[in-house]
């Protein structure tokens, strides 16, 4: 089985919404790398553009870098039904956006931002079962399914934010994270 077969499945359970059955045996991406090949494939084949990177935690708790793909990036205050989203998992996050281009090469130097937004970042698989190894959540867009992005805040430095999520009514316990190593990690993806 071709990486482009398992792309083309991949990028119709994407365009339809209609879940993916397992994988054949074998035919599943061995490792992140050749994960992301089949979701170059996936974009390609469906003439998507990512507008941005995220980082997402895949199976085995390591990072997965994926893309942001602007139809699924809503503004403050959307709402997300999430019976449509398959496997669900919600996080807070921060995005920032960039003040200029990435260098061409990572130099280990974190950009500069013009703002940062608060997020909630909704991971969604095209699987029916959510994905067993890290090559083949990468293949499915590392779990691209929407993110409600908050108020732009300018000025804010980056570092350690306190980025938490907590429903109506209820007063939010936020966590203090370090977003200025993740979003290196993002910017260096």
């Amino acid at each position: 089985m071709s990486p482009e077969q398992v792309a083309g499945w991949l990028a119709e359970a994407l365009e339809t919404g209609n879940p993916l059955a397992p994988l054949p045996a074998g035919t599943e991406p061995v490792g992140v790398e050749e994960g992301e090949r089949v979701a170059a494939l996936v974009l390609e084949s469906l003439g998507l553009v990512p507008c941005g990177l995220r980082l997402a935690i895949g199976p085995g708790g390591g990072a997965l870098a994926g893309p942001v793909l602007e139809g699924r990036l809503l503004p403050d205050g959307a709402a997300v039904a999430l019976v449509t989203v398959r496997h669900a998992v919600v996080a807070p996050g921060v995005m920032g956006v960039l003040a200029e281009d990435l260098p061409p090469e990572p130099g280990g130097a974190l950009p500069a931002f013009s703002a940062l937004h608060p997020i909630l970042d909704v991971s969604a698989w095209r699987l029916r079962e959510p994905p067993s190894s890290a090559g083949i959540a990468a293949a499915d867009l590392s779990g691209h399914g929407f993110i409600v992005a908050g108020r732009a805040k300018r000025g804010v430095a980056v570092g350690s934010l306190p980025v938490g999520m907590a429903p109506a009514g209820v007063r939010r316990r936020p966590e203090t994270r370090d977003a200025a190593a993740a979003l290196l990690a993002a910017a260096e993806a």
